[in-house]
């Protein structure tokens, strides 16, 4: 079983950047949990209706991300992830280029996982 959610973690964290690049609002909608909690390179707690209305209304948009480094671990229903994501975009009129830490609790709910807890940090070179 462990093997299996570490794979749909994977799986769903291709989508999810997939989805973030093409402001995706379906696969957003099903990718992020009700419940979640997202706290953005700046510090702010933003929910699951705050991100998708962002990328709705064109205040973030995202050229290209590239991850790298990821590292997945499964615990019980929760699979952790720790990435870093080369990010291109604009968020809120300002350019928000550069290279992001970034860390996501996946919840495993019947057949398909979803994010209930994220965190950005800026990486400094």
């Amino acid at each position: 079983m462990e093997h299996t959610l570490i794979q749909a973690v994977i799986d769903a964290e291709q989508q999810l950047r997939s989805a973030m690049v093409c402001s995706n609002i379906e696969t957003l909608h099903d990718l992020l949990a009700d419940e979640l909690i997202f706290i953005n390179h700046l510090g702010h707690r933003v929910s699951k209706q705050e991100d998708i209305a962002l990328h709705q209304s064109g205040l973030l948009s995202i050229t290209s991300i590239a991850l790298s480094g990821m590292q997945v671990h499964a615990y019980g229903d929760c699979g952790l992830v720790h990435v870093n994501a080369d990010i291109t975009a604009n968020y809120q009129g300002a350019e928000s280029n550069g290279c992001f830490a970034f860390s996501r609790v996946w919840l495993k709910k019947g057949q398909k996982v979803q994010v209930i807890s994220a965190q950005s940090t800026p990486v400094v070179a």
